[in-house]
């Protein structure tokens, strides 16, 4: 039997965090099966899905995650996950659809655009956000969303909401079709 886990790690940004804890993962006789990384701000930021058919992993993983916090002042997080692995991407009964939003930097575009998302079933599956300086030295927001939209939602709706959303905002969003 497979066991699925997540641990994710926060911590001030250097070079060879990746590595320690890749490493912490392989010397515990785990497979490091997907990752996200960045780096925000100052601080680094990882979440690493990890498996194994051993069932005392986790409690190894654990153990050296707690020195790796000790050492290099790291957060980490270790969770379980019960069900396995999540099916791919687009799970099914669902469409893959990006989300793009641009315009003035300002309090509640990412609340704002994903509630209309989640009032209407649909799942993100990846968001990226990014403010840098814009035309006239006013900052400018850029909103990448990739999500899940059901089959069985009305797309023109959904693309009319966010548009509304996005006028309230003063903002640009669209909504197109996504491979991923």
């Amino acid at each position: 039997m497979r066991h699925w886990f997540t641990l994710s790690a926060m911590g001030g940004d250097r070079p060879g965090l990746v590595a320690e804890l890749a490493q912490l993962i392989y010397d515990c006789g785990a497979n490091l099966e997907d990752s996200r990384m960045t780096i925000l701000g100052t601080d680094f930021a990882v979440i690493l899905l990890c498996s194994s058919s051993d069932a005392e992993v986790g409690d190894r993983i654990a153990a050296g995650a707690k020195q790796l916090e000790r050492d290099h002042g790291l957060t980490i997080l270790q969770r379980s996950l019960e069900g396995g692995e999540r099916p791919p991407i687009p799970a099914p009964g669902t469409r893959l659809y990006r989300v793009e939003a641009v315009g003035e930097d300002r309090a509640g575009i990412v609340a704002s655009l994903c509630r209309v998302l989640a009032d209407r079933g649909v799942n993100i599956t990846e968001l990226s956000t990014h403010s840098r300086p814009g035309p006239g030295g006013a900052p400018s927001y850029e909103f990448r969303v990739i999500a899940e939209v059901p089959d069985t939602a009305d797309v023109p709706a959904l693309r009319a909401s966010l548009e509304r959303e996005g006028d309230r905002l003063v903002i640009d969003v669209a909504l197109l079709p996504s491979t991923a």
